[in-house]
């Protein structure tokens, strides 16, 4: 294949809109390493122009390793992705939270300082968590995705809507609930529910499969039980409620909370479950 055939093949699957890895290790492989969006010279073997040519450089000389950074990658991508899916998943059930219960006339679900807590805890602690997930061997089976495909295609709208009105669901309930006792308790109820539901939740964005098909993620462990050790804390401790504006619940309320926050956990695991049989 003579150089100036290579750049034509890089170029026609460039504009199939397809992501291209060109390997070369001679100077008539240059052209195309430079052409190639992954240009990948052989360390060992390949010339200067070719290295200087290229975007990454086998220092091993062995093609495996192009697998082992694609598998890298991909993982590093879908941490990203579901980082991203779980913060917007989440927000998406206070946002709703709020927007029903102004149209309908109710007192406020959550406080400034609750909504403040929730971003600062429930929003970092499992986002993190997520970004260190360990690799999935699997993700190399995938097929690879379009050069222009957007991170938040049509599934993953899919999945931020269910998941978020699932949750919603859980909060609006324990709101309700606590409505009957009063508007401090209301508040309370939702507070913590959503508290807890998106703890958990972190634990259910990890992958695209159910829980008990990922491996396992000692810094969701973390997470969840930093984030349930500080909600216990603010319920509990007389010092810590009225700056949190919370009232005491009961054993049966404090019950009804974790409830409706296993019900969602549990209901997006089914959603996973589904969805992953359908695709």
């Amino acid at each position: 294949v003579a150089p100036e055939h290579k750049i034509r093949i890089v170029k026609a699957w460039q504009e199939k809109g397809d992501i291209v890895a060109m390997t070369g290790d001679g100077v008539n492989d240059a052209p195309a390493l430079k052409a190639a969006d992954i240009g990948i010279a052989m360390g060992i073997t390949g010339t200067e122009v070719s290295k200087d040519a290229a975007k990454m450089i086998l220092t091993d000389d062995n093609f495996a390793t192009i697998v082992k950074a694609i598998e890298s990658g991909r993982n590093v991508y879908n941490n990203i992705k579901n980082a991203i899916i779980y913060l917007l998943s989440g927000n998406l059930s206070a946002i709703i939270t709020v927007v029903v219960t102004s149209l309908a006339f109710l007192p406020d679900p959550f406080t400034a300082v609750q909504l403040l807590f929730i971003n600062l805890v429930t929003d970092s602690l499992p986002a993190i968590a997520i970004g260190m997930e360990p690799d999935h061997p699997d993700v190399i089976n995938q097929k690879p995705r379009r050069s222009k495909e957007s991170i938040l295609n049509r599934d993953a709208i899919t999945q931020i809507g269910v998941e978020g009105l699932l949750i919603f669901l859980a909060v609006m309930a324990s709101y309700l609930i606590g409505l009957k006792t009063s508007a401090s308790m209301a508040t309370t109820m939702a507070f913590s529910t959503l508290t807890l539901s998106r703890l958990l939740h972190g634990f259910s964005q990890r992958g695209s499969k159910p829980i008990w098909e990922l491996p396992f993620n000692k810094y969701s462990v973390y997470a969840f039980i930093t984030g349930a050790l500080l909600l216990a804390a603010i319920l509990n401790i007389p010092t810590m409620q009225p700056i949190f504006d919370v009232t005491p619940m009961s054993i049966l309320q404090a019950g009804l909370v974790v409830l409706f926050s296993l019900a969602s956990f549990t209901a997006v695991q089914l959603f996973k479950v589904l969805s992953s049989r359908s695709h």
